[in-house]
């Protein structure tokens, strides 16, 4: 199929199938008048693109790990093991956000911390 009816089955742009095409995460074949050919797959691919991204996957992230689970002798398994290793990740930004709000919090209501003491405007 052609990137217009890729486009039109997947909700994504053309600008936005190039940029995947750019970065190495959609290949299609080039046909001889020029005309970009993607396999019927390529619908299926976009969609769990779409859901990683969802799930705060990054686009590099995704093709990497993309190609890990084609491999994967145990699809299921080697998914499983990604998600929990996102959920760490998740969990340190999450003590790190609390952290920083709880500094923030401390901070409220005690003046600019870069002006000097006794100093004026």
């Amino acid at each position: 199929m052609r990137i217009g009816e890729l486009a039109a089955r997947t909700g994504l742009s053309k600008d936005t199938l190039r940029f995947y095409e750019r970065i190495g995460l959609l290949d299609g074949d080039r046909l001889p008048n020029g005309y970009r050919d993607f396999p019927p797959e390529t619908v299926i691919w976009l969609r769990y693109v779409r859901t990683a991204q969802a799930l705060g996957f990054t686009l590099a992230e995704i093709a990497r790990h993309g190609e890990e689970l084609r491999d994967a002798p145990d699809s299921a398994e080697a998914l499983s093991a990604l998600f929990e290793d996102k959920i760490r990740i998740i969990d340190a930004r999450m003590a790190e956000l609390t952290a920083l709000r709880a500094d923030l919090t401390s901070r409220v209501g005690t003046g600019c911390p870069l002006r000097a003491e006794g100093g004026g405007r």
